[in-house]
């Protein structure tokens, strides 16, 4: 079947999703070309034959309707014959909303909101709102080791960071060289639209996510093979450049709180400032005490990768939180 694009979406509304994917892909030979968002899959885009379908999880009485690119916000029109046509943006185009923070504590013991998204894996949402859709912060669990049935995919994305909390998982990056293992504690930073594929995990691999926009589009490229030939670790992506960091290899540099040393990741360097990440972790048996660093900064997060810490906070009692447990803010966030 030919796979090449076409200048208009036939847009499918199915109650089961992963059921007419499946049909589509296996008895009907479309490509699937994206799938979004990640966590909860609701549309996926496919091609073949000239076409291209949209198929959306839905409970609409209309089945199908025509859509095409065109300027500004989207328009949803009706022929006299009846059909839906609806008139949108160039998809391509990344929408990050304005954001609406909140200070949020997540608590893994008490979160069973636990769903299934793409490739297997299981999701929980660390920042319910999504502060408006500007932010996501998933912690992904794979229950079981060895294989991931992953393709080689990109994202859409304005920024996106991942760290290990518990296993391993071996990934493989565009550009990056031959796949490497991530332990507890390593950490990447994915710029955006960087070809990669997760290959295999150890049982119950968790990892935390988190990007920026909420819901963006996962790509699937079905031209590129990881991994590529040439290695290239200062190539550009949209501004940034692919850091992967491993924790042992990681200089201790002081924190301001006392009783504790920081790790950094390098995603600041890697990023031009946009974004920064920690490994902070107690210097001895007991950690000492005092005020979190103050930083004029869009969205802080705190996520506990292992053990436990006492936090105190002029919107919470003094709380113990324990592996899993995320504290969220900002400075606009009141």
């Amino acid at each position: 079947m030919n796979h090449g694009p076409s200048d208009a979406t036939v847009v499918v509304a199915t109650r089961d999703l992963d059921a007419e994917v499946h049909f589509l892909t296996e008895e009907a030979g479309f490509r699937l070309d994206a799938v979004f968002p990640a966590d909860d899959p609701a549309t996926a885009i496919l091609s073949g034959g000239g076409l291209r379908l949209r198929v959306t999880r839905s409970d609409a009485e209309s089945p199908v309707a025509l859509m095409a690119t065109g300027d500004g916000e989207h328009r949803q029109l009706r022929s006299p014959g009846g059909s839906t046509i609806v008139i949108g943006p160039d998809e391509r185009t990344i929408v990050v909303p304005e954001g609406r923070p909140r200070f949020h504590v997540s608590r893994a013991a008490a979160d069973t909101a636990w769903i299934t998204g793409r490739a297997g894996m299981r999701y929980r949402d660390l920042l319910p709102d999504r502060w408006g859709g500007r932010f996501i912060a998933s912690h992904i669990h794979i229950p079981e080791g060895g294989p991931v049935p992953d393709y080689v995919h990109y994202h859409r994305i304005r920024f996106q960071m991942i760290v290990v909390k518990a296993g391993w998982v071996e990934v493989v990056y565009e550009d990056q060289g031959p796949p490497f293992r991530m332990q507890a504690g390593d950490a990447v930073l994915q710029p955006p639209e960087i070809r990669h594929r997760v290959l295999h995990s150890s049982p119950d691999l968790e990892v935390v996510e988190i990007g920026c926009p909420a819901e963006h589009m996962t790509l699937v490229d079905h031209e590129l093979e990881l991994p590529n030939p040439t290695v290239r670790p200062d190539r550009d992506f949209g501004g940034q450049r692919f850091a992967r960091s491993v924790l042992a290899d990681r200089p201790e540099v002081p924190w301001p709180i006392a009783g504790f040393v920081a790790r950094d990741t390098g995603f600041g360097d890697a990023t031009a400032g946009l974004v920064g990440a920690r490994i902070v972790e107690p210097d001895g048996d007991t950690a000492g005490d005092g005020s979190w660093p103050d930083r004029d900064t869009e969205l802080a997060m705190l996520v506990v990768l292992d053990g436990s810490v006492e936090l105190e906070h002029d919107r919470t009692a003094s709380a113990t939180l324990a592996a899993g447990d995320a504290v969220s803010g900002g400075h606009r966030d009141g």
